[in-house]
């Protein structure tokens, strides 16, 4: 496998050396080179930070890292396998390795209907016109160092195209994969059009489960008027990697999204997931799994943005914790003074499964219009040791029992999903991973 590698991590020149690499149309070139300059103003975020002030990350080193490196061949892939798309007729798929793509297809059917899916890489240089409006409308770089770091070096990302009217009744898949030590920096952009309807399922995965890395990345959704988008997001790095995202989706009026996260990897996660209801009668479901072990750390900033009238956002996040793990969770329901005949809703629940694991739940609104409907909670509670005591005299190990409990748990969340495949992958998924306790 031959392979140039940039150990120079994120300096001027190696970021010069990457944009070199490239390939790219000058409006890119300037962009990257926009948010190179923001990269190098903006402070590392801390505890000062509203959002960053429940998260340590003293001991991450991003020198350690460097620019995605460019393959003269394409990797031989040796990863465990993608959980989301087993046993499912795909109308395509994307793979990414380390921040470079490897493979893309789309069955010929929709791309002669219009549909773009693949590299986000090689079609930004095919269809870049279509693509520069939207690029970084939905996620800002000047948010934070991150968000700038990544705006100005993403790579191996994923990019879906619905034309008007189009309604793909296959789902669509995207796997990021990294191997120990890795960098990922993938971006996804997701465009629908006015009366479009996809699915797409995008997981990420390591090369062995305790594998290290980086990963620093963002999701955009642009929904548009009276279309409908499926999305799940899969989590799932190895137990020592550095997780951090800014994803946002914006949904147009009578538009509905309905969007799955399945936390379960990383040593620690600094995630912010933004719905804005920027049309009328726009809806959105959002749904969270979150499992943890171990020492892990996943921290979720929810945003639910009611921009206009008439709208509906529904939020469940359920968490399980064990070990030494622990879950924070702040969300918020933003209601602008328009946005009246508002019905907004958020929801998390934790499952403590030992001692020393603890969950934080901060829900919040801020409402600026007078009639509106808006409410929240959160719950946090022990395994009940009755429940465990009444299995175990029906011949169930301790595990065993657990596991049905943990399973009852999240079942509420379960039965919202309605692609079968997810359902079946996260109650796996989080079965292989409960611990065997006296």
């Amino acid at each position: 496998m031959s392979q140039t590698v940039m150990q120079t991590g994120f300096s001027p020149a190696a970021f010069e050396e990457f944009l070199a690499r490239r390939n790219e149309p000058n409006w890119l070139i300037d962009r990257r080179r926009a948010a190179w300059q923001q990269f190098n103003t903006l402070p590392m975020p801390g505890r000062g930070d509203e959002e960053w002030m429940r998260t340590d990350i003293r001991t991450f080193h991003l020198n350690r890292f460097s620019p995605p490196a460019i393959e003269a061949e394409s990797p031989a892939l040796d990863f465990p396998p993608a959980l989301l798309s087993q046993g499912v007729e795909l109308a395509g798929h994307v793979i990414t390795h380390d921040s470079r793509p490897v493979a893309d297809s789309l069955k010929p059917k929709w791309a002669e209907r219009g549909v773009l899916f693949g590299s986000l890489d090689r079609l930004v240089a095919e269809h870049g016109e279509q693509i520069k409006q939207r690029l970084f409308s939905a996620v800002k770089p000047e948010t934070d160092k991150f968000a700038a770091l990544h705006a100005a070096c993403w790579s191996g990302g994923t990019f879906l195209y619905v034309p008007r009217g189009v309604v793909i009744d296959e789902p669509l898949h995207s796997l990021s994969a990294a191997s120990s030590g890795g960098i990922d920096l993938g971006h996804t952009l997701a465009i629908l059009e006015e009366g479009a309807e996809a699915t797409l399922l995008a997981e990420t995965v390591s090369d062995r489960p305790d594998a290290g890395g980086l990963h620093c990345g963002a999701i955009e959704l642009l929904v548009g008027n009276r279309a409908q988008l499926r999305y799940v997001n899969l989590q799932n790095w190895g137990s020592s990697m550095w997780h951090f995202a800014h994803q946002k989706a914006m949904v147009g009026a009578d538009a509905r999204i309905q969007w799955t996260i399945g936390a379960l990897g990383a040593k620690l996660a600094q995630v912010n997931q933004h719905v804005a209801l920027v049309g009328t009668g726009a809806e959105a479901q959002v749904n969270g799994v979150m499992f943890t072990e171990g020492k892990q750390q996943l921290t979720y900033n929810t945003h639910q943005h009611h921009m206009a009238p008439n709208c509906r956002s529904d939020l469940l996040y359920k968490g399980a914790l064990q070990d030494k793990s622990r879950v924070v969770w702040r969300g918020m329901i933003k209601v602008d003074k328009l946005a009246q005949k508002t019905d907004g809703y958020q929801r998390n629940d934790n499952l403590i499964l030992s001692e020393q694991a603890r969950a934080d739940s901060i829900p919040g609104l801020e409402i600026e219009a007078d009639d509106v409907r808006c409410t929240h909670g959160s719950t946090a509670g022990r395994v009940d040791d009755e429940q465990i005591f009444y299995l175990r005299c029906r011949g169930l190990t301790r595990k065993e029992a657990v596991r049905i409990v943990v399973t009852g748990f999240f079942q509420q969340v379960f039965d919202r999903i309605t692609i079968d495949s997810v359902r079946e992958a996260l109650g796996h998924a989080i079965g292989r991973r409960i611990r065997e306790y006296d």
